[in-house]
């Protein structure tokens, strides 16, 4: 992988692109209401089982198990920056049985990212809800000598080798912030892909790892034992979950206001009604106080979008990682 110097971002306009537009609602509208489901459904996790979006989806699956009538299950399935568990989804049958939540990274991330997928997310993927924004941090070992991010900018400047950070793989949101590093604080970073936060976590925790990104969910335990503490937030605005810590920007380091985004996904050719009733009992879900209250807490902020929405956040987003991804150099083959 060759790297080279982030240029500034592009921002493309907000007008939805014809793959996505012409991804939902796809599917016969026939359906008469209350006769799905008729048995459990299962929802697909391309992440380890444990970490951050595995346990946001439990708790959504729980209620949603409720609010059905039939068992939610959550099926995690790791792999290849989220691609193993996607393709599953993106091949299942459109029967209303089988669904995705993931992260940004599958649609905005891996087309660009990668030379060939075995399926194209704008077309065999269609949108049904923005689940919500996320909160990612950088953390380091807790007795690192620096509290902030002008502290590390220059431990790392004077440390005589490249300072290593870890992310939950090639390509993913968590490499290409670790990229804009040298852009944004000078010296030099080496990359360190892991299958999932946790582990990097441990590595920080012990001392083989410098730096790495996480979740709240995955950060907190090991932040309250003492063996890691956050120097920031990446996004717009601090975390719901962790107001007490400053953003990127509020350290006066700007470029790290990305979305990072959770969403769910139906196989192309799931009908409409199906994708629309989903959608509405996930938003029930989270907008569910208790329920809610544990999104927050897991650096979550809680959503639930129509299909259209989503559409259009894709469309909007996804040009901008793409550029990103492009001007860094960053390539899986």
């Amino acid at each position: 992988m060759t790297r080279k110097a982030l240029g500034r971002r592009t921002i493309v306009g907000a007008a939805l692109s014809a793959p996505f537009l012409g991804s939902v609602g796809l599917g016969s509208s026939g359906w008469a209401q209350g006769a799905w489901p008729t048995k459990p459904i299962r929802i697909v996790v391309p992440f380890n089982p444990g970490g951050a979006i595995d346990a946001l989806v439990r708790v959504i699956a729980d209620g949603l198990t409720t609010k059905l009538g039939q068992q939610v299950l959550v099926d995690p399935k790791p792999g290849a920056n989220t691609i193993v568990g996607a393709d599953i989804v993106a091949k299942a049958a459109p029967d209303g049985y089988t669904f995705l939540i993931t992260t940004n990274s599958t649609h905005t991330n891996n087309p660009t990212l990668y030379a060939k997928l075995p399926f194209d997310p704008a077309k065999d993927l269609i949108p049904v809800s923005l689940i919500s924004l996320g909160t990612i941090l950088v953390l380091v070992k807790a007795d690192a000598p620096f509290s902030d991010l002008r502290g590390m900018a220059a431990w790392v400047k004077g440390l005589g080798r490249p300072a290593t950070y870890g992310s939950w793989g090639i390509g993913s949101s968590a490499h290409l912030y670790g990229l804009m590093f040298e852009k944004s604080l000078g010296g030099l970073y080496s990359h360190v892909p892991y299958r999932g936060d946790v582990p990097a976590l441990q590595d920080v925790a012990n001392g083989t790892l410098d730096i790495t990104w996480a979740s709240p969910t995955s950060a907190k335990p090991q932040i309250a034992a003492g063996r890691v503490k956050p120097l920031a937030v990446a996004g717009a605005k601090r975390s719901a979950s962790m107001p007490e810590l400053g953003t990127f920007a509020e350290q006066l380091i700007a470029g790290f206001d990305l979305s990072l985004f959770v969403a769910a996904y139906a196989p192309a050719g799931t009908p409409a009604d199906i994708v629309n009733r989903l959608q509405r009992e996930i938003k029930a879900v989270i907008n569910e106080p208790a329920v809610a209250e544990k999104m927050i807490a897991q650096g979550q902020t809680p959503v639930g979008s129509t299909p259209a929405e989503l559409a259009a956040m894709l469309a909007r987003e996804t040009p901008i990682w793409a550029d990103l991804i492009t001007q860094s150099g960053a390539k899986v083959e």
